[in-house]
């Protein structure tokens, strides 16, 4: 398994940006999709956004699609997620995740190793 550790979270007026980051330990970050979920209190956690293993492909939940851009940098064993426009309904903790499945459609269960979370707030 490869541990991970969030970073980047804060609180932020509407129409602000964050940039979260995701940094992997190991040797073998680039054999893992990553993912970003979030979790709202009182809600399940959802998918937010993925990144195929070469960074190639991703896939985007479509409340975030235009606003959100996750990216990779496998030299450096760690993963983003540019967060633009943010609005409060998009505050929540956010986790990022590593698996070994790709397809067109993510979800929790797809994802073995997670990280502690970081909290995003957005004020209005």
């Amino acid at each position: 398994q490869v541990q991970l550790v969030e970073s980047g979270g804060g609180l932020v007026q509407a129409g602000g940006s964050l940039r979260l980051s995701c940094a992997a330990s190991g040797r073998t970050f680039s054999s893992y999709a990553m993912g970003w979920f979030r979790q709202a209190p009182g809600k399940e956690r959802e998918f937010v956004a993925a990144i195929s293993r070469s960074g190639a492909s991703n896939r985007y939940a479509d409340s975030v699609k235009g606003r959100f851009t996750i990216s990779r940098e496998n030299i450096k064993n760690t993963v983003y997620l540019q967060m633009n426009s943010l609005q409060p309904e998009d505050t929540a903790v956010y986790y990022c995740a590593a698996g070994t499945k790709w397809g067109p459609s993510l979800a929790v269960a797809d994802f073995g190793s997670w990280g502690q979370g970081t909290q995003v707030t957005v004020s209005s």
